[in-house]
């Protein structure tokens, strides 16, 4: 399948959007310093792009995430093929989620192009929405392929069993803001996140957070995966809600695997 994403667009773009995902963790948090945004008030959602020139995409864009997942298409997608193994666990809260960071080795094909994980994080309550539903919490993977172009890859969260992934995380959360906590005794593999079965929605998006910047491939697991109330609970205690409401989809399409 081809994209429909103009190859230039996506690496201009690529840039703008190391500040947020963790590509360089000391420019992210002098971003922080230089302009305050939140999920509430004056400095919230509603007011981010009118609190910098760089953020006016988060009020003018036209493919901005996240998006509610209503009407499908389905499409012959390829099936994801995830290349995840274990290393030791770098962790972050940087003001608003808690993020973990990974080193080289973790893969995903996406549409047979090769995207590497740097980093994933929390979203309570989901940041998606499927036929109106939020999930209880969302995690993102962020991947970056060779040309600097994003693809996101999200999972959603139900209540159920205890997570032991997830509570390696909990056990080990920050006690300080933008202050990266390595924990070389603990492992984390993100492959032990991933449901079963991995089928897919699929579409064209933005960061959820400042800048907003556009040209993100997005993929969305249909099947959730479970957590204990409290391990929901804690990450929220630590995060609070951290959620973008939910963006027009304008004139784009959200394609669903078949496998």
């Amino acid at each position: 399948m081809n994209q429909n994403i103009p190859k230039l667009m996506l690496t201009l773009c690529a840039v703008i959007i190391l500040s947020f995902y963790g590509l360089s963790q000391e420019k992210h948090s002098g971003e922080h310093k230089a302009t305050h945004w939140s999920y509430k008030g004056e400095t919230g959602p509603l007011h981010w792009a009118d609190l910098n020139q760089e953020y006016r995409g988060c009020g003018s864009g036209k493919s901005q995430t996240p998006i509610d997942i209503n009407k499908t298409y389905k499409s012959d997608l390829d099936k994801l093929k995830f290349s995840y193994s274990e290393q030791p666990l770098s962790i972050i809260n940087n003001g608003h989620t808690i993020q973990v960071n990974l080193n080289a080795g973790n893969t995903i094909m996406i549409d047979e192009e090769k995207y590497s994980l740097l980093q994933f994080h929390f979203h309570t309550p989901s940041e998606h929405t499927v036929s109106g539903k939020h999930f209880p919490m969302e995690m993102h993977l962020v991947h970056k392929n060779s040309e600097g172009e994003l693809g996101v890859v999200g999972l959603f969260f139900v209540k159920g069993r205890k997570n032991l992934e997830l509570q390696k995380i909990i056990d080990n959360l920050p006690s300080e803001i933008n202050k990266v906590k390595s924990v070389n005794s603990v492992k984390i593999d993100p492959a032990n996140f991933l449901p079963y079965k991995t089928q897919y929605y699929y579409y064209s998006g933005s960061l959820t957070t400042p800048p907003c910047t556009e040209g993100v491939i997005w993929v969305v697991l249909k099947h959730p995966v479970e957590a204990s109330a409290e391990q929901i609970n804690a990450l929220k205690k630590v995060m609070s809600e951290n959620a973008r409401p939910i963006m027009p989809l304008n004139k784009r399409f959200v394609l669903e695997s078949a496998q």
